[in-house]
């Protein structure tokens, strides 16, 4: 199938994409909704025939029976033995979700109550810091345990009447110490995030955090919260087992922020909102679920990545929300896509036949516009965008500015799509008075080839409901695109090399061991930090 995605590639490559609006459907056919949810993908050079190789790629490659098992709790996470059942976490009303033959579901529930109790009586001043009530919360984890809850604390601001959460992942001692330096440690909680309670960023922060809180108060572990699973680890830390929420292997670090890893959310916006956020996801869930794949909002997301990225060969892909709250999103999205797929081989250990996942950035509008967008429009290679956007926004008194917000994002899917011609460009230069080869030589530098694909996300207004279905929207979209290409989404091999060699390197930074062995870059760095740093 994918000769034949390939070969129809070839025979269109060419095709303007406004072309395929001569048919006054092609907006209604290229696009799918989900209730309130809006997904256009009519501005890409996908047509009927892409779009039948494409979900018969899909059909080959078992989509739908890799989706239920991953429902049903069968080990789809084959390299290391495991389940993948984030969506129990948001399953607040579904059956029972069978894992070895026991139903996972009431410890899933119990743990979002227990979570839920201990963040009302942070939020009512019931659980009381050692100067009175609780007025700022400092997360410290990493990756999984920090982009996906920082991304989201963000995006939901207007809902945030709890204390106010703060985030620390990096292991450079500046990130904790800019975070730390204007807080009471008498009114702070410090939720400490890491599975194992062994991630050497994560412990390092925590340590740090403890020795500055035990400055003010007498038992700063006290104020300290963990989330693991690891309960001999956190009572060696001093943490209260009643303050300590865990979560099974078979929730993955990046799609973790649905149970515990998400507390500083449930903190920041209250049980109601965090479960209205499940909620939103859990209704996502059921539609990937029950929905046809032609109709499938996370397939045809899938479908339509694999159709830029491995069959037209564009290597990166732009995530751009226009909504500044979102400004996380790309962010967590980059970890989602690029640690899931960012695979060379396949379920059966052989080389990748095509490319993997592609690289994801991006930055919310309108400030890419002044800052990327030039080569995205007029650059010599192609980068699929992904616009999304809010119908409506949290500031009515300021509704003229949404209207601009949304007028700019459907004018750059526009341009993408229509471009400008050296002709169109030729008449503005002229009517400015510019002739012969200095009228040619500017026009030139005003044509936009256009022809550049996007799709738009359109959502109602961001509410907790609606980022629970947008994360998990790409969550899904994550897994169909892994399945599609064989590989196994849910671990990340590729983390460990770095950080087996960092723990290797780090006597030898301090002196207690030589450089024998390094390579003549690495030990000339050794030598040269060492020097400076001395």
């Amino acid at each position: 199938m994918w000769n034949e995605l390939t070969n129809h590639r070839a025979t269109v490559a060419d095709r303007k994409i406004l072309s395929l609006f001569d048919d006054a459907d092609r907006a209604k056919t290229f696009s799918a909704t989900f209730g309130d949810l809006l997904f256009d993908y009519s501005k890409t050079n996908i047509d009927s025939t892409a779009m039948s190789l494409l979900l018969t790629l899909a059909e080959q490659a078992n989509v739908a029976g890799r989706r239920a098992a991953m429902f049903t709790g069968e080990t789809i996470n084959e390299t290391e033995g495991r389940a993948v059942l984030h969506t129990a976490l948001r399953n607040l009303d579904g059956g029972p979700v069978m894992v070895d033959g026991a139903d996972v579901m009431p410890d899933v529930l119990a743990t979002l109550d227990r979570m839920e109790a201990f963040a009302t009586d942070v939020r009512t001043g019931v659980f009381l810091g050692q100067g009175g009530q609780i007025t700022d919360v400092v997360n410290i984890g990493i990756g999984g345990s920090d982009l996906g809850p920082v991304m989201a604390v963000q995006a939901l601001t207007p809902y945030a009447d709890g204390p106010r959460c703060h985030f620390v992942s990096n292991v450079d001692g500046a990130h904790i110490s800019d975070v730390l330096a204007p807080l009471d440690p008498r009114t702070t909680l410090v939720i400490v995030a890491s599975k194992t309670f062994t991630t050497v960023e994560t412990m390092t922060n925590a340590r740090v955090a403890k020795a500055w809180m035990a400055d003010k108060v007498d038992n700063p572990a006290g104020q300290f919260a963990a989330l693991s699973s690891n309960l001999d680890l956190t009572a060696a830390f001093g943490i209260d087992p009643a303050r300590v929420f865990g979560f099974a292997d078979w929730v993955g670090g990046r799609y973790s922020m649905w149970g515990p890893i998400g507390l500083s959310l449930m903190l920041a916006i209250g049980g109601q909102g965090f479960r209205a956020f499940l909620r939103g996801a859990q209704s996502m869930d059921r539609h990937f679920q029950a929905a046809e794949l032609h109709e499938n909002l996370p397939v045809l997301l899938a479908l339509v990545g694999i159709w830029h990225h491995q069959v037209c060969g564009y290597p990166t892909r732009a995530v751009l929300p226009y909504e500044q709250r979102l400004i996380r999103l790309p962010a967590y999205l980059q970890q989602l896509e690029m640690e899931s797929n960012g695979k060379r081989v396949g379920m059966d250990g052989q080389d990748l036949e095509v490319v993997s996942g592609p690289i994801v950035w991006g930055e919310p509008g309108t400030n890419g516009q002044h800052a990327f967008y030039q080569l995205i429009h007029q650059g010599t290679g192609v980068v699929p965008c992904e616009f999304m956007v809010g119908a409506k926004g949290h500031e009515d008194d300021l509704s003229h500015m949404h209207v601009l917000l949304l007028s700019n994002c459907l004018a750059q899917s526009e341009a993408l799509l229509r471009g400008r011609s050296l002709e169109e460009a030729t008449a503005i230069m002229a009517a400015k008075g510019l002739e012969g080869a200095e009228l040619d030589r500017q026009a030139r530098h005003r044509v936009f080839p256009g022809n550049r694909p996007s799709t738009t996300l359109v959502y109602p207004l961001l509410t907790p409901e609606v980022l629970g279905q947008i994360v998990a929207l790409y969550e899904h979209r994550v897994f169909v695109e892994g399945v599609i290409l064989g590989i196994n989404s849910f671990d990340q091999w590729g983390v460990e090399l770095g950080k087996e060699l960092a723990m290797a390197l780090e006597p030898v930074l301090t002196g207690e061991a030589g450089t024998d062995g390094k390579d003549g870059s690495t030990a000339m760095l050794v030598e040269t930090v060492r020097r400076l740093g001395a």
